[in-house]
C-alpha cells in the first residue's frame, strides 16, 4: 500500500526577505484519492496565526494540492497544501518481525542419580523436566 506526505508549504517576510517554511502534516496509506480528500480537510480547517481577521479565505484545488489564498486589509498570504508519496524516511520505525516458532528443544537425558556425601542429590530433580515452564 502506498504511503502519502501531506505537506504544507508556507513562506513569510522576515525584515527585508523571505523565509519558506515546509512541514509534513501527515502521512496517509491508501490511494492517492484518500490523501487528496485528507489534504482537503487539513486544508480547509487550517487556521494560521496571521492573519487574525482575515476579510476572505479562497481554497484552490491544482495539481496534486490546493492553494489558500487568506485576504486581510493591505496585504494577501498564501499557504500550499501538496501531497507526494513517500518514497524514503531516515526516522520510520523498523518492520515489525515476524514472528517465529521456536524449535523444539532436543530431550534432555536423565542425570544419573548421584548424591554427595550426606545423601543430598548433587543435580536437582527438576533439572531436564519437559513439563515445566
Amino acid at each position: 500500500m502506498t504511503t502519502w506526505g501531506l505537506v504544507l508549504e508556507t513562506s513569510e517576510q522576515i525584515g527585508e526577505r523571505r523565509q519558506a517554511d515546509a512541514r509534513v502534516l501527515a502521512h496517509v496509506e491508501g490511494t492517492r484519492e484518500e490523501a487528496l480528500a485528507e489534504l482537503e480537510r487539513h486544508a480547509r480547517s487550517y487556521a494560521p496565526e496571521y492573519p487574525r481577521r482575515p476579510k476572505r479565505r479562497r481554497l484552490i484545488r491544482h495539481g496534486d494540492g490546493l492553494l489558500l489564498v487568506i485576504d486581510c486589509s493591505s496585504i494577501s498570504f498564501s499557504v500550499r497544501f501538496t501531497v507526494g508519496e513517500l518514497l524514503a524516511d531516515s526516522a520510520a520505525p523498523a518492520p515489525p518481525v515476524p514472528y517465529e516458532e521456536p524449535e523444539p528443544a532436543d530431550e534432555v537425558p536423565a542425570p544419573p542419580d548421584q548424591r554427595d556425601d550426606d545423601g543430598v542429590p548433587v543435580t536437582p530433580a527438576w533439572l531436564g523436566r519437559t513439563d515445566l515452564p
